[in-house]
């Protein structure tokens, strides 16, 4: 019976041993797959790696062609705001003009309202010197 027993036990066992070796292949085949697909990867991230160093040194290279358009728009803006401080100082001047205008028509008016109330005072004088009676 141990025979039997141990016949049957090497049986299982090299049973195991096939299912393992087959699945040692198939480790195999997946980590040599995993190395091919890993060294794709690596290949793939270093030619991005390269774009993303070609777009760098691109803009970096760009920017002095941009800098003569950017400082003529400065200077141009600059220039602008120049014109309308200008404006707004002729605007000023303009309202100051204005604003004397109006203060020389006030004093001529309340000139003539003095002048007006002294003609009023006079014909009152005269009216009163007739005695109250303005029918004369």
């Amino acid at each position: 019976m141990p025979s039997e027993d141990l016949e049957a036990r090497v049986s299982a066992l090299e049973t195991q041993v096939r299912d393992l070796a087959g699945q040692v292949r198939a480790t195999k085949q997946d980590a040599a797959a995993a190395r091919v697909l890993a060294g794709g990867a690596d290949r793939d991230v270093g030619a991005i790696g390269d774009e993303l160093r070609g777009f760098r040194r691109g803009t970096i290279a760009s920017f002095p062609a941009l800098r003569p358009g950017l400082n003529d728009g400065v200077r141009r803006v600059e220039e602008g705001f120049a014109r309308i401080d200008e404006n707004f100082d002729r605007v000023d001047a303009n309202f100051a003009r204005v604003d004397n205008g109006f203060a020389e028509m006030r004093a001529k008016f309340d000139l003539t309202a003095a002048g007006q109330q002294r003609i009023v005072e006079l014909i009152q004088t005269v009216i009163d010197a007739q005695g109250g009676n303005a029918s004369a």
